[in-house]
């Protein structure tokens, strides 16, 4: 299946509120006059128009880091840096991970192969830092998930054909999540081949645990397992996170997409909802499990987020159902004042919500095993965005409000198999595609990443709103009163409106000093650093934003608050995922996802991308090598933190 036809499919809204009136589009309109949005820029001079703002971003080059210089706008077959940074591929599809793995070969794969490399399209990035090794040597586990796969560029004379049953298997093999350990050696972190650390987690990783509320539920029972408690795999796995206890989060996205054939029984409304059958994939020709006519109940085993132990490669994985089953991109967590540990996330679909997950236990940060059931209880919030600021976390209990069984709500497990319905029937916020949402812990604001809606209709803004429909993306800034991210009662902001500066038509909205380099459109992933900085990953057209995607950093605070600045831009047909920086910030990791896809869509191209014909082969630009989604590494030359302003 196509990425173009992926892409149609995972956009499309699902949610019958999808036309409401309150959505955050409208929210923005009534909030925010003319005046409103320039003060929301910081500091601009009294008096002076929106229009001439933007104007001023449109003209600017100023770099925002000291000695690195932007690099231009731009489309081509590899990656660009800004100057003043060194870079490299840290990791790619297919390097073997296990002693006695040789070198990549893709002409002879096999699902037994597959299994013993770093999987496909790499997303989020997570760190846990290992002990020194004995000669000083900075350690880490690098957690990576593999959202999906692209068969035409990965198997040779594919294009044009169904996939073969072994074909699909090594799919599945290439899903999923891989823990990496690194190390930095000679100013540069590697991997390290062979680390007993070193595991796969894919979509065929027998015995995957079903935890809390959820668990056991005859709405999870399959014919391979009745009691609807153990899972072969995960599936598309996007964004995640990193515990405060050193756990990995796998965010299990797009999961309907594997799904075909047609179930008009209990599950119909439920499996509609969500978008089920999907039909990206064949793989239910050859597994039973992924035919929703023969396995109904199947769809509902996935959705969720998964909880791994990268210290122990024998642990065994769990799908923490408290946290509610959705399309979720992704999961980063963070302690409140009173110790218990919060969890945000995105559902990433037009029109669909934000999330929380408040623990009922609290962190214990003596004793690392207390923590590890932590996420089985709690209470899960979806957000309501009101027009004076506020921001309502709605607890979804069943029993309380419209969380009945009159509605089909007779346990909380029937509240988290179907979080999307419970959601809207509380009146939740309808959004444009929230993706990653990422707390400070230094200022308690939390950042909502808001990639785009086409579908949002003109008529439901006003002038000063949000696109509708809204190509850009925009992104909003959440404050937890005093820093209390457990808060039931926050406070909204809106830090940048995404899109062209100097397009009128556009309607951004920047900070002062943003370059013709530094506007972006379709926020995805993000990481902060310690001064206040929000690095941007972009999942956008290129074609559209006049650029491939990239990071750039904006600034959060002060006169420069809005501002933004590119300092990576991807190969032609990549989207870039999971900033994430080291723990003494001088190393910045990011993913690069599926290079050279829709190679019709690169005018340099002009037709679809193959294994034997694709638009680029980046990295290893080798006949006979196609392009492999990779995980890289970049630092400062001058030696400096990427904080440092």
């Amino acid at each position: 299946m196509s990425e173009t036809f992926e892409r149609e499919f995972e956009d499309r809204p699902v949610n019958p509120r999808a036309g409401r009136a309150d959505g955050i589009g409208d929210i923005i309109a009534r909030r925010y006059s003319r005046r409103d949005a320039f003060r929301l820029l910081g500091g601009a001079a009294a008096g002076t128009g929106l229009a001439s703002l933007l104007s001023s971003c449109a003209t600017t080059t100023t770099a925002q880091l000291p000695a690195l210089t932007e690099p231009p706008r731009g489309v081509d077959t590899t990656h660009h840096v800004a100057g003043g940074l060194a870079d490299r591929v840290l990791i790619r599809w297919g390097d073997p991970l296990f002693t006695g793995v040789s070198a990549f070969d893709p002409a002879a794969q096999s699902v037994a192969d597959q299994e013993q490399r770093f999987g496909y399209n790499c997303d989020f990035l997570g760190l846990v830092p290992l002990p020194a090794a004995a000669d000083g040597t900075e350690r880490a586990l690098l957690c990576v998930n593999h959202e999906y796969t692209i068969a035409d560029l990965m198997f040779p004379g594919k294009a044009g054909r169904e996939a073969t049953a072994e074909e699909c298997a090594i799919e599945q093999a290439a899903h999923g999540g891989s823990i990496v350990e690194i190390e930095k050696r000679n100013g540069a972190w590697q991997y390290v081949q062979g680390s007993r650390f070193n595991r796969r987690i894919t979509a065929r990783t027998p015995g995957i645990e079903v935890t809390g509320p959820a668990a056991g539920h005859p709405r999870l029972a399959t014919s391979a397992d009745p009691a609807g408690r153990h899972v072969v795999g995960t599936l598309n796995n996007c964004a995640g996170g990193i515990t405060p206890w050193g756990t990995y989060l796998l965010a299990e996205e797009n999961f309907n997409g594997y799904f075909m054939g047609a179930h008009d029984g209990p599950e119909a409304e439920n499996h509609k909802r969500y978008g089920v059958p999907g039909g990206w994939y064949p793989w239910g020709l050859h597994e039973a499990r992924f035919d929703v006519s023969k396995e109904p109940n199947e769809p509902n085993r996935f959705g969720w987020i998964l909880e791994v132990d990268p210290l122990d490669p024998d642990s065994k994985p769990k799908k923490r159902t408290a946290l509610g089953r959705f399309k979720h991109e992704g999961s980063e967590s963070i302690v409140a004042p009173d110790g218990r540990v919060v969890v945000y996330m995105g559902d990433d679909q037009r029109f669909d919500y934000v999330y929380k997950f408040v623990t009922a236990g609290r962190f214990n940060s003596t004793e690392r095993a207390a923590n590890m059931d932590l996420l089985d209880e709690g209470t899960l919030y979806v957000a309501r965005f009101e027009a004076d600021g506020s921001v309502f976390w709605m607890p979804m209990l069943q029993g309380e409000g419209p969380l009945t069984p009159e509605n089909g709500f007779a346990s909380q497990a029937d509240v988290l198999i179907e979080t999307r319905r419970a959601a809207d029937l509380l009146g939740a916020t309808p959004m444009d595609r929230p993706e990653d949402v990422e707390p400070d812990p230094r200022t308690g604001k939390v950042y909502v990443m808001l990639t785009n809606n086409t579908a949002r209709k003109a008529d439901q803004t006003d002038p000063t709103n949000p696109r509708g429909p809204n190509p850009f993306g925009h992104v909003i800034e959440i404050t937890e009163p005093q820093g209390d991210f457990a808060s039931t009662r926050s406070r909204w902001d809106l830090l940048v409106r995404c899109g062209d500066p100097a397009d009128s038509a556009a309607g951004a909205v920047w900070g002062p000093d943003t370059s013709e380099s530094g506007w972006f459109g379709s926020p995805d992933n993000c990481a902060i650093d310690s001064a206040g900085g929000l690095f941007v990953s972009t999942d956008g057209d290129e074609r559209l934003n006049k650029c491939a995607n990239g990071i750039w950093r904006v600034e959060t605070e002060g006169l420069e608050r809005g501002r933004s600045t590119m300092i990576f831009r991807s190969p032609t047909g990549a989207e870039v995922c999971g900033p994430r920086l080291s723990t003494d910030e001088r190393t910045f990791f990011l993913a690069v996802q599926h290079p050279g896809q829709d190679g019709e869509d690169y005018p340099g191209h002009g037709r679809p991308s193959t294994f034997e014909d694709p638009s680029t082969r980046w990295p290893d630009f080798e006949d006979g090598m196609p392009p492999r989604p990779s995980v890289m590494a970049l630092w400062r030359r001058d030696g400096r933190r990427f904080s440092d302003t």
